[in-house]
């Protein structure tokens, strides 16, 4: 008999509402049945620095022969993170600008029609001012890393970027300059030597496109958060296998993966928060910032098993308010609130 009145209790306590006597002894809902969650929305999600995650790699297979940054170090846009063994990417060059300097001086020494003067005279320009523009380009390199050293100025850094800066603008005047010569539609066909001189420059840029591949920067400004390369190792390309992944850690956002019958229930602006299993009394505030335009394939693997018709969600980001002790790559569960 005593067995049979626990159970009862047992299944009133677990049944859609739960029954708890009150002062007088009858019984009563109990208040938090009533209240209900204050979410129409539950999903997983992770942690991201403000803008995401930047995984960033190498296009190359090569040793890596310099690590320029740390762990937590800040950096600036297009700033060297690390370089690989480029003696080969640079005897490849001198080499190939070594044979265009004598194609041009060919063909400076033959005799060339003045229809095509000013032709050769813009793609000369365009030459000079691509070679001047690489130099400042590893010029720069050398500057941010000597900063970061602390054996160079701010004031020298300060003229390498003005240097940068001039020598790239004067790139694309020489090219406007071309484009409008080679516009003319009684220009000449090139001769021989001209056309030489243009393949050995073509050799140029592809040894300068195979150098600029051992160098490895930043695509924009952010703080390292995860650093694989080190001295001496041999490194591939892997979209899998970043070398570097740095984030902008100014703010902190999450992205979080809605299920498809729950897709109505979620717009921009509207309140949201997180929890973490780390921080299990605390409960972060934020706001849905972006949701994306299409469905997608879940990529956060949830605690727990997964239903097989789970196979696709929307990406939604929520921008997290104030300064929160979470930390980039943590999996949260998002609350979207009525």
């Amino acid at each position: 008999m005593k067995r049979m009145l626990s159970l009862v209790l047992a299944l009133g306590l677990v049944g859609g509402s739960a029954i708890l006597p009150n002062a007088f002894g009858t019984s009563a809902p109990a208040m938090a049945a009533e209240e209900g969650p204050d979410w129409v929305v539950a999903a997983p999600g992770r942690v991201e620095p403000k803008n995401g995650m930047v995984n960033i790699g190498t296009a190359i297979i090569g040793r890596v022969a310099e690590v320029y940054v740390a762990l937590n170090d800040e950096v600036e846009e297009n700033e060297l993170l690390l370089k690989l063994d480029d003696a080969e990417a640079r005897a490849r060059l001198a080499a190939a600008e070594t044979q265009a300097d004598v194609r041009e001086k060919a063909r400076d020494d033959g005799k060339l029609s003045s229809d095509r003067k000013e032709v050769r005279d813009a793609e000369d320009e365009v030459y000079r001012a691509e070679r001047a523009a690489t130099g400042a380009r590893i010029e720069l390199d050398y500057a941010l890393s000597g900063r970061r050293a602390g054996t160079v100025t701010e004031r020298t850094l300060r003229n390498s970027r003005r240097r940068l800066e001039q020598a790239n603008e004067r790139v694309q005047n020489a090219r406007v300059k071309v484009a409008r010569a080679q516009a003319d539609p009684n220009l000449p066909a090139p001769t021989p030597a001209e056309a030489a001189v243009s393949e050995a420059r073509a050799q140029v840029a592809i040894a300068e496109a195979l150098l600029d591949k051992t160098r490895v920067r930043a695509p924009g400004a952010g703080r390292v958060l995860i650093l694989r390369a080190k001295s001496g190792e041999m490194v591939a390309p892997s979209p899998m296998q970043p070398l570097v992944v740095i984030g902008d850690m100014s703010g902190l956002q999450v992205t979080a993966e809605v299920d498809e019958v729950d897709v109505a229930k979620v717009e921009v602006g509207q309140k949201a928060y997180v929890k973490s299993i780390s921080y299990p009394d605390k409960q972060f505030e934020g706001k849905v910032a972006k949701v994306a335009p299409a469905l997608a394939r879940p990529e956060i693997t949830q605690r727990g098993a997964r239903r097989p018709t789970d196979v696709e969600i929307l990406e939604v980001t929520i921008e997290l308010e104030g300064d929160v002790p979470l930390l980039p790559g943590m999996r949260i569960d998002a609350f979207f609130r009525k």
